[in-house]
């Protein structure tokens, strides 16, 4: 049997594969105050023959909201929403962590009825557009964190966190990349400070590295991930000296005692391989796959030991039953991104938002 199909650990649990289901923004979450639909249980129960789901992107907080439509785990109307999403993958022997996904500055006023201005490391404004209830609107400019504010937002992810373990997931994963909050301060021209939270490596680092720390204090370090994505360019993010920066988060992040880490690949391959090496946990790899998608080939990097378990996007959405697929060497739906709105998600292995394959929306065809 082939490794990816054999049961691992991770942090406090076992897999029964080393097949991920990535985190896909769905902005479908029309339930009271933007909780998860008894249509979402259905579609993650459908998949729970995963090693590990990581679920869709929620906000830790009304203002790192960053798209119409999506979940929240900061009110008890949204825990209890989540119970029926993670009460059906347990039915299902599955394993579902959540992501909480902070904005930062590519929120925008036009999501919120009394039109909160978002929030960032320094008021820089991102270059581009976003997807708004009205369409398409210009990024506007972020209102700076302060000392008091960026504490408060840290909490802000510790109370999301636990909410998520109240909510039934068995654990948590902050989304550090493609351009949200995290990201922001990690970068060179969206962090333009100069105290102790920007200016230097250590500096632009201590955002991500304090709140992983804050969620591993309140859930324990054993579930929690942290996702990255290094020189992925998404939302207008720039990283200069971004392997400096990458291997001093590393090291930073490896007290922790992390349940994994977890790389979107980005335009330097290479370096992939430099941040395998400097991470000693369990490392989960979605592979750069530029105007494609993550197939059954990435398989490989689990044989070769490049990554410990390999997380798909695309094909979970086409194949609910991916894991069984890939064991039996298919047959394999082709995922349809006919009806991605957004064209700025095209490319990204995890961004298809509304795309699917199934004619009943959330259904399993094939």
């Amino acid at each position: 049997m082939s490794v990816a199909f054999e049961p691992t650990t991770v942090g406090r649990y076992t897999l029964r594969n080393r097949v991920v289901m990535a985190p896909m923004t769905r902005n479908r979450a029309y339930g009271p105050g933007r909780g998860p639909t008894p249509l979402m249980a259905t579609y993650y129960a459908q998949r729970a023959g995963a090693g590990l789901i990581i679920a869709e992107s929620a906000q830790p907080s009304r203002i790192g909201q960053a798209h119409p439509n999506t979940p929240g785990l900061h009110s008890g109307e949204q825990v209890a929403a989540w119970r029926a999403v993670t009460r059906g993958v347990h039915e299902q022997d599955g394993l579902i962590f959540a992501q909480l996904m902070h904005a930062g500055r590519v929120g925008h006023p036009s999501l919120h009825e009394d039109n909160l201005n978002p929030v960032g490391p320094s008021p820089v404004k991102a270059a581009g557009t976003t997807f708004t209830p009205d369409g398409p609107q210009e990024f506007v400019t972020p209102r700076a964190l302060d000392a008091a504010g960026i504490r408060a937002t840290i909490e802000d992810y510790a109370a999301a966190a636990r909410n998520a373990i109240a909510a039934g997931f068995d654990g948590v994963e902050v989304h550090a990349g493609y351009g949200f909050l995290p990201h922001q301060f990690l970068s060179t021209n969206a962090n333009q400070r100069d105290d102790g939270w920007g200016g230097t490596v250590q500096g632009r680092i201590r955002f991500t590295v304090e709140v992983a720390t804050a969620i591993a204090d309140a859930i324990d370090a054993d579930r929690l991930g942290v996702r990255i994505s290094p020189v992925s360019g998404y939302q207008d993010i720039l990283e200069d000296n971004h392997r400096d920066t990458y291997l001093a988060l590393l090291d930073a992040l490896g007290p922790i005692g992390l349940a994994y880490l977890h790389i979107a690949e980005g335009t330097d391959t290479e370096f992939t391989e430099h941040l395998r090496e400097r991470w000693n946990g369990t490392f989960i790899l979605n592979p750069y796959t530029p105007g494609g998608y993550t197939g059954p080939e990435a398989l490989k990097l689990i044989e070769t030991g490049a990554a410990d378990l390999v997380s798909f996007a695309s094909l979970f959405l086409a194949n609910p039953d991916l894991p069984r697929r890939l064991q039996h060497g298919g047959p394999l739906n082709t995922p349809d991104f006919s009806l991605a709105y957004g064209g700025d998600h095209r490319g990204y292995t995890d961004y298809p938002t509304l795309s699917h394959a199934t004619p009943d929306d959330d259904g399993q065809t094939g």
